[in-house]
């Protein structure tokens, strides 16, 4: 069952289904499916013994549900391609990443541009098959079935297919004048010009077959690609759901248009489904005012180990929370990661409190991601200047040899670190939290435990500020790779008052060699620009959300300042 839905396994299934819910909305399905993936067939005429070199594979349906779609019965044929052998060099294909849908949503409001999406359909199916295989037709072929396939289109299913479209698709792309990003390259640039002489870069984006076009004017690109192929429902939309998300533009406290990230359908779906499982969740509304029990951690935890069943169970719902997180639910991030270091283990503890995450989430819903242009007003007053050629003479920010020519309005960059030491209570190891912005726009979460043990709070706090510059490095260089001009070093704020002076003032000095690396590292990115550090009180360091399990109204009072 999916949303409430049974979900067929067959065509017979398909005809039950349809007969106890007095529709034919399933067999509907498949014969649409089958007039769309018949023309990758050929039908060969002569023995199968003269097919040399080609692989005898099979084919079935899949049956899914969408939820954006107004519940939609969806079928798909795909081949058995795991029972095929291809080289790797046919199969890989990318996609885009999710920290670059955010940045471009935020690029877009930043330079108010429009957006329009649009879906491919029957999108492997436009691209030449590159494996050599064929089928004995099925029932589901009709007449035809018995009869010898080649497989001549990219099939579903196919190991090589998802990189026979992407190529087709970045041939399209590269004839409207595009160029694929080196930090992402499912991110396509193209130099712009609005009506009133502003510069920017139009950008294409590519999940597989959802496509975001961002530009002043995204419906000429649209036709570009409706040219070579087909769109589902013939048309390009304003997005309302990418990647399940749902996609909503709205005004801040000062009026700018924002666009925004709720995953409140993805959400409510999940729960529903765990519901229909074990029935009512077993956690009442005030026992989940946070997404853990008080008290509890994980590696403590010494109940019933789970069977096989419980343990496939356990992982498909850390599953579908880490999916949860990726598009929005940032409030879970840090109580997702503990839980999913037991995947190859875990308990019934662990399951019971993933139970009361999906609590938490039923009973706080509301939560949703402003990707907010507006530049954040911050104190110079919190920054020192020093001179650092006595210690880095030559240190300076390593510019991207490649990067196009910087458009459109800056971005800035503001970082927020913390650590938790020894907070595994078994392995002692700490845990990391990094919260990273763009404007005042909430672009990277992260949280995750330390690979090394550490003997003091300095020295994993020391270690959260080397892994948080390294993840500031990786993101400037995405945006200067976009096009996106970066403005000024990123502001990394710091509770640990140590770390802070050995890390921002150039003659502290370190007295534990063992953190020569993380420290040197640290020291180097402020005095060649590219961080200034500054220290901020523990009670507003939005990444403790990250590292510690807070209690409701410190929990609140920080989500309020970036998820509303």
């Amino acid at each position: 069952h999916k949303y409430g839905f049974e979900i067929p396994k067959n065509w017979k299934d398909c005809v039950r289904i349809d007969e106890e819910n007095q529709n034919t909305l399933w067999q509907d399905s498949v014969r649409k499916e089958m007039k769309t993936v018949r023309p990758a067939f050929e039908i060969h005429n002569g023995a199968e013994e003269e097919l040399i070199g080609y692989q005898h594979i099979q084919g079935q349906f899949v049956f899914d549900i969408k939820l954006g779609e107004d519940f939609r019965r969806k079928a798909r044929y795909v081949a058995l391609g795991n029972k095929t052998k291809t080289p790797p060099t046919l199969t890989y294909s990318s996609v885009v990443s999710r920290d670059s849908v955010r940045i471009a949503l935020l690029a877009a409001s930043l330079n108010k541009l429009d957006i329009l999406v649009c879906d491919i359909e029957g999108a492997y199916l436009t691209a030449k098959c590159r494996e050599k295989v064929y089928i004995t037709a099925g029932p589901e072929f009709g007449s035809e079935q018995g009869k010898i396939m080649i497989v001549r289109m990219a099939l579903y299913g196919l190991k090589s297919s998802g990189a026979a479209f992407r190529s087709k698709l970045a041939g399209v792309l590269h004839d409207l004048g595009f160029r694929p990003s080196y930090a992402d390259p499912d991110v396509w640039l193209k130099a712009n010009t609005k009506p009133d002489g502003t510069e920017y870069y139009e950008m294409v984006l590519c999940y597989v077959d959802d496509v975001m076009v961002i530009s002043h004017e995204p419906s000429r690109t649209i036709e570009g690609i409706q040219a070579t192929f087909k769109l589902k429902g013939d048309k390009a939309a304003p997005p309302d759901m990418y990647l399940g998300v749902t996609l909503e533009k709205k005004k801040n406290c000062q009026g700018v248009d924002c666009w925004t990230l709720s995953p409140a359908k993805y959400v409510a779906a999940a729960i529903d489904n765990v519901e229909k499982k074990i029935g009512k969740l077993p956690f009442t509304e005030k026992q989940s005012a946070t997404p853990i029990s008080s008290g509890y951690h994980p590696a403590e935890d010494v109940s019933a180990e789970l069977n096989a069943e419980g343990l496939r169970y356990y992982q498909e719902l850390i599953g579908v929370l880490r999916w949860a997180v990726e598009i929005g639910r940032l409030d879970i991030l840090l109580e997702v990661a503990l839980l999913s270091s037991h995947l190859a283990l875990p308990r019934q503890g662990h399951l019971d409190q993933v139970y009361h995450i999906f609590s938490y989430l039923k009973y706080n819903g509301k939560r949703r991601v402003y990707l907010d242009p507006s530049y954040p007003n911050i104190s110079e007053d919190r920054f020192a200047q020093y001179d650092w050629s006595d210690f880095y003479k030559y240190a300076e920010e390593a510019m991207p040899p490649n990067m196009p020519k910087p458009r459109g309005k800056a971005m800035s960059t503001h970082c927020f670190v913390d650590s938790d030491h020894a907070g595994d209570k078994v392995t002692r190891r700490s845990q990391t939290g990094i919260l990273i912005f763009c404007n005042t726009a909430p672009i990277i979460a992260y949280s995750k435990r330390q690979n090394s043990v550490e003997t003091s709070t300095y020295g994993s706090e020391l270690v959260a500020m080397r892994q948080a510059i390294e993840l500031v490095k990786a993101l400037r260089y995405k945006l200067r790779m976009f096009g996106i001009p970066v403005e000024g070093p990123a502001d990394v704020f710091c509770d640990n008052e140590s770390v802070f002076k050995n890390v921002s003032i150039p003659e502290s000095v370190l007295s534990k060699k063992q953190h020569s690396i993380s420290y040197h590292a640290a020291r180097e990115a402020v005095a060649a620009g590219i961080v200034r550090i500054a220290k901020e009180d523990t009670r507003t360091n939005l990444s403790d959300l990250f590292t510690k399990m807070l209690g409701r109204i410190k929990r609140n009072e920080l989500l309020d300042a970036f998820m509303y």
